[in-house]
């Protein structure tokens, strides 16, 4: 019997060539998992039960994809202001390393006021995310959310790769709402390059950091990056942890 891992991460191949995204830049991404899937586990109070009241309240969405969950999210989150001015207290910056995708959350963003997308690889140096914290005056963001991203860059950048990602995203962030793919699915994504006659992804073989990867990314988060886990919102319908952790 397949696992529910491997179930959503084969998904993929219905409806689209994963040799097409090395990234995870799946052009219809939303179509096999919804922004429900992750937003039923998370409270509608969670800003508030963060202290993100009463002054401006930045949230950032890493590899946005086409920017479906970053909108609902934003609706989820700032549940009917009590004026106008409350809502435009709250802004979400999403980006992604596919301008195609990047392109089509612009086109398609129902809150430009509040929201906005820019293509960026997180993985380059790149002074975009301190930028756009300086225009709103802001030293970190109050929620930074990394959802089913920390694989691909993982495969396509090594261990240290993934280190130097939570390390960077825990240095701008007072929380950091983090949803690491299993290492199963690394297996189901390696497996699916050769079903197709394409080479492994170039670090797979060589990287030490294996198994539990939810927990080797606390590890690095708590030990490395001054911050604690403070909460799990349980997993996914594809058996992925909703890990939150906040800087200490």
């Amino acid at each position: 019997m397949a696992t529910t891992c491997e179930v959503g991460c084969d998904a993929v191949d219905i409806i689209n060539d994963p040799g097409a995204a090395p990234y995870g830049n799946f052009i219809n991404y939303y179509t096999f998992n919804p922004p429900e899937n992750r937003l039923s586990l998370m409270p509608e109070s969670l800003l508030q039960d963060l202290g993100c009241s009463g002054g401006t309240t930045l949230l950032l969405d890493v590899g946005c994809n086409s920017g479906d969950l970053s909108v609902a999210l934003y609706k989820h989150l700032v549940q009917q202001p009590e004026c106008e001015e409350d809502r435009r207290k709250v802004h979400l910056l999403g980006f992604d390393l596919d301008e195609s995708l990047i392109q089509r959350a612009q086109q398609s963003n129902p809150l430009p006021s509040s929201i906005s997308f820019i293509p960026l690889d997180i993985t380059k140096d790149s002074n975009q995310l301190q930028d756009y914290l300086n225009q709103h005056g802001c030293s970190h963001f109050h929620l930074c959310v990394c959802l089913a991203v920390t694989m691909w860059v993982h495969l396509n950048h090594g261990d240290s790769g993934l280190l130097q990602l939570l390390s960077r995203l825990a240095s701008i962030s007072q929380h950091l709402l983090l949803e690491a793919q299993p290492w199963k699915c690394y297996r189901s994504a390696a497996r699916r390059l050769r079903k197709l006659g394409r080479s492994d992804f170039d670090h797979f073989k060589t990287l030490k950091i294996r198994g539990d990867i939810a927990e080797h990314a606390r590890e690095h988060l708590e030990r490395h990056c001054d911050m604690e886990l403070i909460q799990s919102f349980g997993s996914t319908a594809w058996d992925r942890k909703l890990l939150l952790f906040k800087r200490r």
